[in-house]
């Protein structure tokens, strides 16, 4: 029979217990974004600043990265659990590495921002005009990686690699020693601006105007945490809460890439992420079924193309590389130009 003694001593052990877990226990999570801190990923900066990660119970550590490549890797390897990259590195990678698949669980660039670029003056007009010519691009750059592909659909039979830094490739299309480049549109024809170079001046070719029906950047999970539900879905809740934000007030946006990144241009990052916005999320895929998910069918044909590009000998499949299961509602992820 219990005396009061024990009673007592058990109560007191139980609230020593309750004393050594954490009120508000936070689930530590390091995210690397694809690329350094600019305007098209400031939604992410801003979930954080704001603390929508922290009340979805998530401690995040988010890094700048270098490449979508390298994001994939950083996730394969666990050295980050989450990770903001260009699905078709996911593609390869998954491939490549059967049994080890990584998740795709959020679609933020419905078109992606891939192309070729080109001066008018060299007489480029077309696809067809750059056959022969020399590309400047650097090995890991995505739009570089399918070249291939775009290539093949619009009838290139050869060119030439000049293999550039990212810091030497609009400049050395200005400079004439490349006939044209590859990279996102929302990065290589602002660089390009900044250097002196007109829109008007510029021929661009992005992939998605002549036949390749790929997708861009989304956020990519370990294996490990796709099996922490929760933890995956308040990632995917409060990013989308940072991207309405940023939508509703580009300023947000800015000023909280300026935090981490002190030189950036505010005016530069502030139209790279208007042509983020209306060239690669304001789709009318994503204005009909809000940010986040993938048309099925579409995507199954992607995935197959990529694996074509890449000289893969198999296509992975579509359902180990993309899952719409952690999204929020449609509801909530509706967003509003």
């Amino acid at each position: 029979m219990l005396n009061a003694k024990s009673l007592l001593s058990g109560a007191a052990a139980a609230l020593l217990a309750l004393a050594a877990v954490p009120a508000n226990a936070q689930t530590a999570i390091k995210f690397t974004l694809d690329w350094v801190f600019q305007g098209p990923t400031s939604p992410f900066l801003v979930a954080l600043e704001k603390g929508y990660y922290k009340a979805e119970g998530l401690d995040v550590t988010m890094d700048p990265g270098q490449g979508s490549a390298g994001a994939v890797q950083r996730v394969a390897t666990g050295a980050y659990q989450i990770g903001f990259a260009d699905v078709n590195a996911l593609i390869e990678h998954n491939a490549k590495n059967p049994g080890k698949e990584i998740l795709s669980v959020f679609m933020a660039y419905d078109f992606p921002p891939f192309g070729v670029y080109a001066l008018k003056k060299s007489g480029i007009k077309g696809p067809k005009d750059l056959e022969g010519k020399k590309l400047g691009a650097p090995v890991f750059d995505a739009s570089f990686r399918l070249f291939p592909a775009f290539a093949k659909k619009n009838g290139i039979g050869k060119w030439e690699h000049v293999n550039l830094t990212p810091q030497l490739r609009e400049q050395s299309l200005v400079q004439g020693s490349v006939d044209f480049i590859s990279g996102h549109y929302f990065s290589s024809m602002l660089d390009l601006k900044a250097r002196g170079v007109a829109f008007d001046d510029v021929v661009a070719m992005r992939y998605s105007d002549f036949g390749m029906d790929v997708y861009g950047n989304g956020i990519i999970v370990s294996p490990e945490l796709a099996q922490n539900e929760k933890a995956v879905r308040g990632f995917i809740a409060a990013t989308v809460k940072g991207w309405k934000d940023v939508i509703a007030d580009n300023k947000v946006g800015i000023a909280a890439a300026k935090k981490r990144d002190p030189l950036i241009n505010e005016a530069l990052e502030t139209e790279r992420l208007q042509l983020s916005l209306q060239t690669n999320i304001f789709t009318p895929y994503v204005k009909a079924n809000g940010m986040g998910d993938i048309d099925p069918a579409r995507f199954a044909r992607s995935v197959k193309d990529v694996a074509e590009a890449f000289g893969l000998p198999t296509a992975p499949d579509p359902a180990k590389v993309f899952t719409n299961k952690y999204l929020p509602p449609k509801a909530d992820r509706m967003v509003v130009r």
